[in-house]
């Protein structure tokens, strides 16, 4: 039998069994493609909000942490204990090991940690703490930030014995005293009865530092950082929050107007035991920029923001995203 002879259903089954042609492969290929490009640039997109979603999140997580650790201890700021009369004259069985000396006249370490009546202090736009052997050395310092000063007690008083070389406030109701090693004998003559209550002393001292691990960090990410007044006096630099770039503080003083008035520093040293304008602050402003840790490519960032008396605003024109955090917050004390 001859191929022309086999019946139509095997010639069908001889045409079922051809390949694809050259055109249909190429149309084929062309569709996969597409499809393939279009995946890809959804998973691009997906990447990208999710980068976006990360930074956000980051700014988020380090603003609002660093501005809260502020607000905690600025609502406490003058906390004495039981003691509302002006504190008396401190009782050094030694002098306290450190503190922060100031750039005025007549300031020492001792009157800074001393200086408990102080509970806010602030400089604008300037470091009083630099210098060799400082509690904040002008390479840890971030220029163009304010520096901000918070005194207070521990919010409950100690119990069991006292060490020796720790700075305590002996409090009751018509007197207070600062003293280390000894509680002070108070006059047996007046009617002041013992301490109704030991308390440690916390002071902080706010500031920008432009790192937040090692000065050699590549790139540099700046930090909000204190230093910490320690039991024997000494100041300790704490990190508070990666990422903050910038910090500006306002403070409120009532005045015989209905209103507040916000300043950027007043008059006084902040060793200064004295009555000054401080002695008065009962808010404080802040504005915190935070700042993500690495530049974000195809990215300018050219948002202008505002904070204090930073005139004109700053415009940073490069690759970072940024979040601007601000808060007044009422002082308890």
């Amino acid at each position: 039998m001859t191929m022309s002879a086999l019946p139509p259903v095997f010639s069908r089954r001889a045409a079922d069994q051809a390949g694809f042609t050259l055109i249909e492969m190429l149309i084929s290929i062309t569709i996969g493609l597409g499809i393939l490009a279009g995946l890809v640039g959804v998973l691009a997109t997906t990447s990208s909000n999710s980068k976006t979603n990360d930074r956000s999140a980051e700014l988020m997580t380090n603003g609002r942490y660093a501005l809260n650790s502020m607000k905690q201890e600025l609502r406490e700021a003058g906390f004495r204990g039981y003691t509302w009369a002006e504190p008396g004259t401190p009782s050094f069985a030694a002098a306290p090991a450190g503190g922060c000396m100031g750039t005025e006249a007549g300031a020492t370490t001792v009157g800074f940690v001393s200086n408990i009546r102080q509970g806010v202090w602030g400089a604008d736009n300037s470091n009083p703490f630099g210098g060799v052997g400082n509690c904040i050395p002008d390479a840890n310092y971030a220029a163009g930030n304010d520096v901000v000063i918070v005194r207070r007690l521990a919010t409950t008083p100690v119990s069991g014995a006292l060490a020796a070389n720790t700075v305590y406030f002996a409090s009751t109701y018509e007197r207070g005293q600062l003293f280390n090693g000894v509680v002070p004998t108070w006059s047996t003559t007046a009617p002041i009865p013992a301490p109704m209550g030991i308390f440690t002393i916390q002071e902080y001292v706010y500031f920008i530092r432009p790192w937040s691990v090692s000065a050699t960090e590549n790139p540099l990410l700046p930090a909000l950082c204190r230093v910490a007044l320690q039991a024997d006096g000494t100041m300790v630099t704490e990190l508070v929050a990666s990422g903050i770039e910038r910090m500006q503080v306002q403070y409120g003083r009532l005045t015989t107007a209905p209103d507040t008035q916000y300043l950027d520093t007043f008059a006084g040293a902040s060793s200064d035991s004295t009555s000054t304008a401080w002695n008065e602050v009962k808010s404080v402003r802040i504005w915190l920029l935070a700042r993500n840790a690495t530049r974000e490519l195809g990215y300018v960032n050219t948002t202008p923001y505002p904070m204090g008396n930073v005139i004109p605003d700053f415009v940073p024109n490069d690759g970072f995203r940024r979040q601007l955090f601000s808060t007044v917050v009422q002082l308890r004390n």
